[in-house]
């Protein structure tokens, strides 16, 4: 089998030293770029299977890098942003790009590997409009679901963010029997981060089902 190789872009030494590491151990070839200009540099050169892509770095963000490879026909390889400070609409605008997904740091270790090898194994790239980098979506598509969700588009957009983050935690904590570490592993962020924002959102988890016999 040919090996599969990981251009990972991020201006932290550690996070690419982590990564590195990982990936190497379950068998990725990886080329490590520090800032955008070392990315340009290796995708031209070494044609990567995939990148992992920081969105805050200090001479090219992670989202300019990405436009300008898809208005320059350069998306040849799926692309997956990554961020420490990741918001739904960053995520949104990096899908919106032509990222294939988002993982926000810290990444737990079987989120990361996950995501990675269903994207490889997929081999594909979004689709992205000419010039544009943007696909289209109905407005139609979007408000046939809101009221199966109790969800509203006629609101703030700060509160429509808190809302969607509020239902999907509940979901997987229904989901998980109120169980939050298995929430954690399953959506791919540290348990201390989670805790901190179900604090945030006043979500108290629902007791679960083997405590009542403690």
């Amino acid at each position: 089998m040919q090996t599969k190789n990981v251009l990972v872009v991020d201006d932290e030494a550690g996070i690419r030293e982590l990564l590195s590491e990982i990936l190497y151990d379950e068998g990725y070839g990886v080329y490590l770029a520090e800032n955008a200009h070392q990315a340009r540099q290796l995708l031209q050169q070494k044609q990567p299977d995939l990148v992992l892509l920081d969105i805050w770095m200090p001479d090219t963000d992670g989202l300019s890098l990405l436009k300008e490879w898809v208005q320059q026909g350069k998306m040849t390889m799926p692309v997956i942003m990554m961020s420490g400070h990741g918001t739904i609409e960053t995520a949104l605008e990096a899908t919106r790009i032509g990222a294939v997904d988002f993982l926000e740091k810290p990444i737990a270790l079987k989120k990361l590997l996950g995501t990675v090898a269903q994207v490889l194994q997929q081999g594909k790239v979004k689709p992205v409009s000419s010039g544009q980098g943007s696909e289209v979506i109905e407005p139609q598509e979007l408000i046939s679901e809101s009221p199966a969700l109790g969800f509203s588009f006629d609101i703030p957009f700060r509160e429509a963010r808190e809302l969607f983050d509020a239902l999907y935690l509940q979901y997987h904590l229904k989901k998980a029997a109120g169980n939050v570490p298995e929430v954690a592993e399953t959506i791919g962020i540290e348990r201390t981060h989670l805790y901190r924002k179900l604090k945030q959102l006043g979500i108290k988890p629902p007791k679960r089902l083997d405590e009542d016999k403690l």
